[in-house]
């Protein structure tokens, strides 16, 4: 796939989508349980490109995160492996009837779920996208195009090869995988322009590749858009549990889209909860407003200002603001949330619910980390991406997201007068 053009590669998965449509659900099955064996029987070749592509990114000065989103391992590929078969026995959606009603006049009417057609992702060094990508998108009977980062390409084209054989196994088309192998900026936005080929497009990346998506893609996209993720502790809040929910919302994996990334706290708490919590989170710089310098003194390093309240850190850093009320810490998360994520801890039930009701994002958590906003700890099996929109998709997006509604309509011989 390497030198052929980009809309011959889509057409060529437009094509493997009308016989994915109609693959029966034992088909699609075996074809993810083969692909599954094929990514661990090759595994020395997979890893051997992934240590490539982390020598050339150490190589480049990329920060200890980044490689880490890059790095694959025996135990990240037996994750990728176990997703695929996990999303195997997960209810096919294809063919589910959503609803249905008679008419007067005798007509049956059903909305049916079918295949969107061509799901493109574009993304970036994140190579277990490429198998998660692959197998929701054939349980939900689309072709994969997938356009991953130059950083991670050896790795992508290792594991698509992987994957494509599988497809073979189960007598099922190659191209229901299409991985295209130009990393140029130019190929990027061909990629997103191709209407009549590209049903959906779903950008997996940071900011920089979300602006190029809304400057540039002609196609229907959905965004899995940023995780600026706030965590309130309310002053009725439970704090041992407090401090266990924030240190798992931070620190368990602070690289990705649904890590917290401020703290909250009710004045009437404050000093005992951001006393006792500080040495549970070593290693993570705080920055944050006079009263949380005041608790924390020099561990404070610096005031917070408009740009970190606003800021998806990905990374050891929290920001932490003292607030007086729930409804300064709504007004706070109204202000600076992209809408993924958000957290209340507290006992008081009136005040779940008020969080509950007015906070508006993808999802939102009492009592629980924020990391718990994920495809497979919902019971979606892999995601595909984690919606900040409102249209279609919203949340984790799992395989009833990949597909749509058509209606079937059966009469006997009525006419329209």
């Amino acid at each position: 796939m390497a030198n052929d053009p980009i809309a011959e590669l889509g057409a060529r998965a437009k094509a493997a989508s009308r016989v994915l449509a109609t693959a029966s659900t034992a088909t699609k099955d075996a074809a993810l349980q083969a692909a599954a064996d094929v990514l661990l029987h090759r595994h020395a070749e997979i890893l051997g490109a992934n240590a490539e592509d982390v020598a050339a990114a150490e190589a480049a000065g990329q920060g200890a995160l980044v490689v880490d989103r890059l790095r694959l391992n025996d135990a990240r590929l037996q994750s990728m492996a176990n997703g695929l078969r996990s999303v195997a026995g997960l209810a096919d959606p294809v063919g589910e009837v959503a609803d249905g009603w008679i008419r007067p006049n005798g007509l049956k009417v059903q909305r049916v779920r079918v295949p969107l057609g061509v799901v493109a992702i574009i993304y970036e060094n994140r190579p277990n996208v490429t198998s998660d990508a692959f197998g929701l998108c054939l349980k939900s009977g689309n072709a994969a195009f997938l356009r991953g980062s130059s950083g991670a390409i050896r790795s992508n084209i290792a594991i698509a090869s992987a994957l494509r054989e599988g497809l073979a196994k189960a007598g099922l088309p190659h191209d229901s995988l299409v991985l295209v192998e130009d990393t140029a900026r130019e190929a990027a936005v061909e990629f997103m322009r191709l209407r009549g080929i590209i049903d959906v497009l779903i950008p997996r990346g940071g900011p920089s590749l979300i602006r190029t998506v809304l400057d540039n893609a002609t196609v229907p996209y959905v965004i899995d858009g940023d995780g600026n993720c706030h965590v309130y502790v309310d002053a009725s809040a439970d704090l041992a549990m407090a401090a266990a929910i924030v240190e798992n919302a931070k620190t368990q994996r602070p690289s990705v889209c649904n890590a917290a990334e401020t703290l909250l706290v009710h004045r009437n708490v404050a000093a005992t909860f951001l006393t006792d919590l500080a040495p549970r989170l070593e290693g993570v710089e705080f920055v944050g407003d006079a009263a949380t310098g005041e608790i924390l003194g020099e561990r404070v390093t610096s005031l917070a200002t408009e740009n970190d309240y606003a800021t998806e850190f990905l990374d050891m850093k929290l920001a932490i603001r003292v607030v007086d009320t729930l409804d300064a810490a709504i007004t706070h998360i109204t202000r600076y949330s992209t809408g993924h994520s958000e957290a209340i801890v507290t006992t008081d039930l009136r005040a779940a619910e008020r969080f509950c009701l007015e906070v508006d994002a993808a999802a939102v958590l009492v009592n629980a980390s924020t990391r718990f906003v994920d495809g497979e700890e919902l019971g979606f099996g892999a995601e595909i991406g984690i919606s900040t929109q409102k249209l279609h998709a919203r949340g984790p997006m799992g395989l009833r997201e990949l597909t749509t509604l058509k209606f079937v309509i059966h009469g006997q011989g009525q006419t329209r007068s």
